[in-house]
């Protein structure tokens, strides 16, 4: 249910042109945000994005939070929701794909924080959200490459929730379970079983969707959270307590 909640507050989300980051950025604009959105293209669906560039490029998110601040008059919260995964057994795993899941998922998190963190210190009440998953604290087979970028990303939010925590900046990492998007929907359609498995496995009986995960986000940028810091918050229907 949209609040006012957020009101006032000024936030970059990355990976917003579909799935987790088109709904963390609507719903953080329905609770009263302005949100300045980013992907590295334009969504099929003809809605915005302000800044259109791969965040995998060295400067791309210096440009990113300078156009931010510009387009908004300041920044205080950050949700990079950017990220990609597939299924890659570890016998023929190539170093280059490999390297591309950290670069996407962990490289440019971390510049990405880097690049905002005067602002952020700046504002007083900063907010960092970051998006990890289950497999930030539990491996998974055919994922050697994304598993590894979401465990790093849970320890970046935890040393610079310590870093950022006495300038009254929060950091937190949401780690879903299984989600139904456009980045899991290949996977789900190739192989129905793993689909049926994340269904069963969940102990609310089903998968999880991209608003399940917003919610989680913009309860985590509000004053609500304002001394809820350096945690990984699993938001994954049960499934992790189901073995």
């Amino acid at each position: 249910m949209a609040s006012d909640r957020l009101l006032g507050r000024k936030a970059i989300v990355t990976g917003a042109a579909s799935g987790i980051g088109a709904a963390a950025a609507a719903r953080l604009r329905a609770d009263g945000a302005t949100v300045f959105t980013a992907d590295v293209q334009a969504p099929d669906s003809g809605a915005k994005v302000d800044f259109v560039a791969d965040l995998t490029a060295p400067d791309a998110n210096a440009r990113l939070v300078q156009a931010a601040v510009a387009a908004m008059g300041g920044l205080d919260t950050l949700v990079p929701c950017a990220g990609i995964s597939a299924f890659h057994p570890l016998e023929g795993h190539d170093d280059a794909y490999f390297l591309r899941v950290l670069d996407v998922n962990l490289v440019a998190v971390f510049r990405l924080i880097r690049e905002a963190a005067p602002q952020l210190k700046a504002a007083g009440n900063g907010r960092i959200v970051t998006i990890g998953s289950t497999t930030s604290s539990h491996g998974d087979e055919g994922l050697c490459a994304y598993a590894a970028s979401k465990h790093a990303v849970l320890g970046l939010t935890k040393s610079v929730a310590a870093e950022l925590g006495p300038f009254g900046v929060t950091a937190n990492c949401v780690q879903p379970g299984a989600i139904a998007t456009p980045m899991t929907a290949p996977a789900f359609a190739d192989m129905p079983e793993f689909r049926t498995f994340w269904e069963n496995k969940a102990a609310l009986r089903r998968l999880g969707q991209p608003e399940d995960i917003a919610d989680v986000i913009a309860f985590l940028c509000s004053d609500d959270a304002r001394f809820m810091s350096g945690h990984g918050v699993w938001v994954d229907g049960g499934a992790m307590v189901r073995h």
